[in-house]
């Protein structure tokens, strides 16, 4: 009982000290923007490295939360290394865990290595984890020498945890003060979008408001989903941050952020989504968009004849790459705000780019930092070699927003209702198909224009029973299914 008693000890010592390396690793990263804590660094590549189909499960299963997910996941892994390292090294077999220790760092430190705008330096919060933790468990065990009373030796151990949860704390508390998003939300508040010069008008009464589970017309921006390749959301301060337009230019251009704001703005109402948002999934949200003309930024870059694809560079490594065709007036966009606030922090601040009627993995850059005219066939985007398509038009697609699936409701009047969407194409009509009833054609609600989706309804009063509900919509005179779910009152 002793010797179990001993070992689940020493694995929890083991995972203290590792938390106190972790903690103050995570402040030496706040030291500078671009270095990232080991589990970020880690992370990174795993998201480099992983196959496709493994990224798209993710995406499928776990949606805005995959990088939660994968995050846990280092996590878990981290601290199960680190509860045996706790073992090895309070059963006098030190040089093993010195051992795993050492293999982690280095593990860590590679991975650094390969962050973007990465330097040698970039290895030092792995370093400082790795150091910390092995100075800790040493610490520990020379605090927690065997004692003649059992008294004694309990106060050692409970002095030991407190002090080491003593740092573990302060050095966490350190690494939030260091890093720089509490500074670039202060500056991003004090910033303000001026009118559009070319403005939208004010949207109608919004049909949700009257439909209880519709959509709204705009999505908010705190539930707007968030898919990218970032774990941890960069912070760019518009003193320091610039936008380079060159490649396959003669006249290469660079921008402020002020300039930029100097430039003729507009507002975009356009609905985005991810290529991959299931059938009736969430990956998918509307938006009125403030920015400048991206056609006009390319136009005076003046691409060469060659030059036949965008290609937007983010700070965080990512890159995106579109037809130059694209810019063909479809009001693509370098937005620089987002329903009426400057463009948030998770979506991209301070600039991205928003191209209607194109999946944002070869079009929407976030944190942008550079434009790039370039070939198709000399320069991939970062998810062309994975297997994913270089074209990418946003398909068709309808959603039941309610009845949810799965849900169970009570008899009588309701609605059947969602949305549906069809960027530059537009939604002409929406057909509901109950069972084996006849089709019935729903009513739409406003069309802010043809890049944004359109919500629809039809009255129902169900009785108890199964339901098939299958939907058609309609793209000026084409048409596509869209989904099909069952329900059991």
């Amino acid at each position: 009982m002793d010797s179990r008693r001993n070992k689940l000890k020493g694995g929890l010592l083991g995972v203290l000290a590792t938390l106190v390396g972790l903690s103050l690793g995570n402040a030496m990263a706040g030291l500078h923007h671009t270095w990232n804590n080991p589990i970020v660094s880690l992370g990174n590549r795993v998201v480099d490295h992983v196959p496709s189909a493994i990224k798209e499960f993710a995406i499928r299963t776990f949606g805005v939360n995959d990088k939660a997910f994968l995050i846990s996941t280092i996590v878990i892994v981290v601290i199960g290394l680190s509860f045996y390292i706790g073992r090895t090294y309070f059963s006098e077999r030190e040089l093993t865990a010195q051992a795993i220790v050492t293999g982690m760092t280095v593990a860590a430190s590679i991975a650094a290595l390969f962050d973007p705008h990465s330097t040698l330096f970039s290895i030092l919060p792995s370093v400082t984890t790795g150091l910390a933790t092995f100075f800790t468990l040493r610490w520990m065990s020379e605090q927690l020498q065997t004692s003649p009373e059992a008294d004694s030796g309990r106060r050692d151990l409970f002095r030991v945890v407190g002090v080491a949860g003593v740092a573990t704390l302060a050095a966490t508390g350190l690494g939030k003060i260091l890093q720089q998003h509490a500074s670039v939300q202060v500056e991003r508040i004090k910033q303000f979008l001026p009118k559009a010069m070319k403005f939208l008008p004010k949207p109608p009464l919004d049909p949700a408001l009257r439909t209880p589970g519709l959509s709204s017309l705009f999505t908010p921006n705190e539930k707007f989903y968030r898919i990218d390749t970032a774990l941890s959301t960069p912070n760019i301060s518009i003193e320091t941050w610039k936008l380079e337009i060159d490649g396959m230019v003669s006249n290469p251009k660079t921008f402020t952020y002020a300039e930029l704001m100097k430039r003729e703005t507009f507002e975009l109402d356009d609905t985005i989504s991810c290529v991959s948002n299931e059938v009736g999934g969430n990956l998918v949200g509307n938006a009125r968009w403030y920015g400048i003309r991206l056609d006009d930024l390319i136009r005076e870059s003046k691409p060469t004849s060659r030059a036949d694809q965008v290609m937007g560079h983010s700070t965080d490594g990512f890159t995106a790459g579109f037809p130059l065709a694209a810019l063909d007036g479809r009001d693509a966009m370098i937005a620089l705000g987002m329903n009426g606030e400057v463009l948030p922090i998770d979506h991209g601040y301070p600039a991205r780019i928003i191209v209607p009627g194109l999946y944002g993995y070869v079009s929407a850059t976030k944190w942008l930092t550079r434009i790039e005219l370039t070939r198709f066939d000399e320069k991939q985007g970062y998810w062309i070699p994975r297997g994913w398509s270089a074209q990418a038009p946003i398909k068709t697609q309808s959603r039941i927003d309610t009845p949810f699936d799965g849900f169970t409701v009570k008899p009588g009047p309701r609605a059947i209702a969602g949305v549906a969407w069809a960027p530059t194409r537009g939604i002409s009509k929406v057909e509901v198909k109950i069972g084996k009833e006849p089709w019935r054609e729903a009513t739409l609600g406003p069309e802010l224009a043809k890049t944004t989706w359109r919500q629809w309804w039809i009255d129902w009063s169900p009785t108890s029973g199964h339901y098939q509900i299958s939907l058609v919509s309609h793209i000026w005179s084409l048409s596509n299914f869209c989904a099909s779910n069952g329900w059991d009152w």
